[in-house]
């Protein structure tokens, strides 16, 4: 990605952030569970956009991740591989990455949202695990099952207790 517009602290009110072919792109630094800091402040560093990556090296990435604590950019590896992907695995890509939304809203401390996020990734993976285009249970090595039975778990357990869970302590197991 190129270097980001207005990113200074006294950026104009108003003024949108922009990337290098001038698409509006939020240039604030993020902390480990995506949400933006004020300018100039210490950062995680970003997940790049857009990156292709061979579908087991995608997992690998998001795994990594997730273990660090950090499901919000795992999402956005996952958002990688659900939009350059071929069309018949975008429903897989796009309900993993349902579950690590799921997780950063559970770690930041929203139990509705959380919970909601958690249960329809699950119902994602499950259900393109059963379609005739799946054809198998544990796609590049995820156990769709057990990521699934995880996710309602952890569904069921943010609902029930609410606050903020550890997102690295919680994080699931892609590959059993």
């Amino acid at each position: 990605m190129g270097s980001m517009g207005g990113t200074s602290p006294d950026r104009p009110t108003g003024a949108r952030d922009r990337d290098s072919e001038g698409r509006a792109r939020n240039a604030r630094p993020r902390d480990g569970l995506g949400r933006p800091l004020p300018y100039g402040a210490d950062g995680v560093p970003r997940q790049p956009e857009g990156v292709v990556r061979a579908p087991e090296d995608t997992v690998a990435e998001a795994q990594r991740l997730l273990d660090a604590g950090r499901p919000f950019h795992a999402h956005e590896v996952f958002e990688d591989a659900w939009k350059s992907g071929p069309e018949e695995e975008r429903e897989l890509w796009r309900g993993l990455a349902q579950l690590a939304v799921g997780l950063t809203h559970a770690a930041r401390g929203n139990a509705t949202g959380g919970a909601r996020l958690l249960r329809r990734g699950a119902g994602a993976v499950t259900e393109w695990a059963s379609s005739p285009a799946a054809g198998r249970q544990r796609p590049y090595g995820v156990d769709l099952a057990g990521v699934a039975a995880w996710a309602r778990e952890l569904a069921d357990e943010v609902e029930r207790n609410g606050g903020a869970v550890d997102a690295g302590a919680r994080a699931p197991r892609l590959r059993a």
